[in-house]
């Protein structure tokens, strides 16, 4: 693949080390003006963001992150929302991001592509390409496009894997403005499942949020405690969030972050991977990150 992150290293240091060499790879492709990644963040709620032209020490390799809300309008953010390319010349884009294309016109793009960056059967973030001539768009080459988020997506896990970030702890997390928060902490022993469902289920039906929706969160969210408990070596905390009309559902563990518990959905059997399956059919969207403290999986649902 010419210009994409073929070369894409074996390991990664820290994500700002992926981050560097991902933008570098990805602004080597020909017609490339601009390069941009955002990964999911907050449970999904937020996107931290960085461009090749935010880079302040290009030789030192530092980049400047900022970010982003993921609801905004821009085909980068649903890209990370929905895991489907959007790709095309402005003129081809501008009736579905008609703010955004417009800000485009003063540059020196024609064409953009954003494409999801994909690991373990889920979407952590994208990258966007501007371009300053003409695209085919073209099966060969949206394969090619495809192909780099694989690749980033292989090379973020790493990143991810090999750093130790310090944790928030959920009830620390800040909330947006208006939202509302409800906490639970499950001690580590498998028969407690129940009570974070019974945790759920009431601060659901205390919001007024219908039976439907109610239910599919308690069962994806007993899934996800059960793979918790089960993978790590201590208790999980669950925090529900109301924001608006998009319910998101995050649960940390307290243990060591355990390879198994993030393994491709497509695995036949990683202990609770079934699990995942289910939480990957019936959520709008989920993820997970790791960190300092263990593990942490999230899912949507909008309402």
């Amino acid at each position: 693949m010419e210009g994409a992150p073929g070369g894409v290293p074996e390991a990664a240091p820290s994500i700002a080390a992926w981050a560097r060499d991902a933008l570098a790879l990805l602004t080597e492709r020909p017609g490339v003006r601009r390069a941009g990644l955002a990964l999911a963040e907050g449970g999904g709620r937020s996107l931290r963001f960085t461009a090749s032209d935010r880079q302040t020490d290009r030789a030192g390799g530092r980049v400047a992150w900022c970010h982003v809300d993921a609801y905004d309008d821009v085909p980068l953010n649903t890209v990370v929302r929905t895991g489907e390319p959007a790709l095309g010349a402005l003129d081809d884009l501008e009736e579905q991001y008609p703010d955004f294309i417009e800000r485009q016109r003063d540059t020196a793009t024609v064409a953009l592509a954003a494409q999801p960056i994909v690991a373990a059967g889920q979407t952590l973030g994208g990258y966007v390409l501007f371009f300053d001539r003409p695209q085919a768009f073209d099966a060969g080459q949206r394969r090619e496009l495809a192909q780099a988020g694989v690749e980033l997506g292989a090379a973020l896990r790493r990143a991810q894997r090999a750093e130790k970030r310090p944790a928030v702890a959920l009830v620390d997390e800040p909330a947006p403005p208006g939202a509302v928060v409800a906490a639970h902490d499950v001690t580590p022993d498998p028969a407690y499942v129940g009570d974070a469902r019974r945790f759920l289920e009431g601060t659901l039906h205390d919001w007024g949020i219908d039976e439907e929706t109610t239910y599919t969160a308690v069962l994806c969210l007993s899934e996800l405690v059960t793979n918790a408990l089960i993978h790590a070596n201590a208790g999980c905390t669950v925090r529900v969030l109301l924001d608006g009309d998009v319910l998101t559902t995050t649960v940390r563990d307290g243990g060591t972050p355990d390879v198994g518990s993030v393994e491709p959905l497509d695995d036949p059997f990683r202990v609770h991977g079934r699990g995942l399956q289910l939480v990957d059919a019936l959520a709008t969207r989920w993820g997970s990150e790791l960190d300092a403290v263990g593990t942490t999986v999230w899912f949507v649902l909008e309402l």
